[in-house]
């Protein structure tokens, strides 16, 4: 008489294991969220913290104590926003589980429907027959779902993956570390997954080959090779600021910045486009001679905003940006000279040659004036 409980096993096996090492609300996702949360505010205090020492001190310490901590700020905010995109992958990935215990459980339900059908011929040869065949055709469809949902978790543990990488630029270990330690605990989450359905899959074909004792079926699995191209932004798209215009640039020394819209963020690109052209007094020509004003003014005009031309008169849009709420394209004005914020602590502007270089607010003994917004 053959075992109707060891037919019916791998698809409860299937069924009890699958997908339990990933969770949604409550778990890994909601875990990230919160870490992004209180990322935000460490950002918020050491926005509070750089305004409070450029209020009250100046000077180059200030100024390089100042550009340090905007890579920081600027780490802290990627970092932020990277764990709320691992917690959206990890989400989809609770739901692709979610869907796919769902439809292992019809599969179940269909089957034991099946014998209860075939009950009354179960003593025949014609009765085992048709539930043999039954428990293989509901196991090959149990194992179609997991390969789809193996297919689909492959996908969000690439994503993970892609995420994993903390920005270059920061000089905040422990916050870091915290960071890569949650991208890898989301990864494994979702490869364990992977791994759980698998050795129930191994566990399940055991079992039915067993059940049907010398039948020679070899069931094969619809799974794929795992292997899956990460698919992630380009440098430039853009992203999800406060008031939904940020854009996103990937800066010369790989940290990635958020300008406030897609004019600063021309300028920003533009002006680093120059960088390395020979400083010309008057010069308003990227890779053959430019001024500070002219660099400015040339870097905006791609943009569509016009500057006046005379570095002093560029002191224009939102008045005196404070410190800590300098965003990439940003002006720091001086009564003789003008350079570009491009974030992460850093401005570049025209030298000999023009280059990027550390934020600062002292320059020759000029008066300085302020950084200014000239998209606000």
């Amino acid at each position: 008489m053959i075992d109707l409980s060891g037919l019916a096993q791998p698809l409860y096996d299937l069924l009890s294991s699958f997908g339990l090492n990933v969770s949604g609300t409550g778990g890994a996702s909601d875990g990230l969220r919160s870490t992004s949360t209180n990322l935000d505010q460490i950002y918020q205090l050491g926005r509070t913290g750089i305004n409070n020492v450029n209020t009250a001190w100046d000077g180059q310490a200030v100024d390089a104590a100042t550009a340090k901590a905007l890579r920081v700020q600027n780490s802290s905010a990627n970092l932020s926003d990277t764990g709320n995109e691992m917690a959206t992958v990890v989400d989809q990935a609770a739901a692709y589980v979610e869907t796919g215990q769902k439809d292992l459980d019809t599969i179940v339900n269909s089957f034991l429907s099946d014998v209860s059908a075939l009950s009354p011929t179960l003593g025949t040869p014609v009765g085992l027959a048709a539930v043999v065949s039954s428990a293989i055709d509901h196991i090959g469809q149990g194992l179609g779902v997991v390969g789809r949902v193996q297919d689909e978790l492959g996908t969000q543990t690439a994503a993970i993956q892609e995420l994993t990488p903390a920005p270059s630029s920061t000089s905040l270990a422990s916050v870091s570390s915290g960071a890569s330690g949650l991208a890898s605990t989301a990864s494994s989450l979702l490869s364990g997954s992977g791994s759980t359905v698998l050795s129930a899959v191994s566990s399940g074909l055991s079992t039915a080959m067993s059940g049907t004792s010398n039948g020679s079926k070899t069931a094969t699995s619809g799974g794929n090779n795992g292997s899956k191209t990460p698919t992630g932004s380009s440098a430039g798209s853009s992203t999800g600021s406060a008031d939904g215009t940020g854009v996103k640039i990937t800066l010369p020394d790989g940290s990635v910045v958020e300008a406030p819209n897609e004019e600063a963020a021309t300028a920003v690109r533009s002006a680093i486009s120059a960088v390395g052209t020979p400083y010309v007094w008057g010069g308003n020509t990227p890779g053959s001679g430019i001024d500070c004003s002219g660099l400015t003014k040339y870097a905006y005009g791609e943009a569509g905003v016009e500057l006046p031309r005379l570095a002093q008169e560029q002191h224009i849009g939102h008045p005196q940006v404070s410190p800590g709420d300098l965003m990439p394209g940003d002006l720091a004005v001086w009564d003789g000279h003008v350079a570009m914020v491009v974030g992460n602590g850093q401005l570049v502007e025209a030298g000999d040659p023009v280059s990027i270089s550390s934020i600062r607010t002292e320059n020759s003994g000029m008066e300085f004036y302020g950084f200014y917004r000239p998209t606000s």
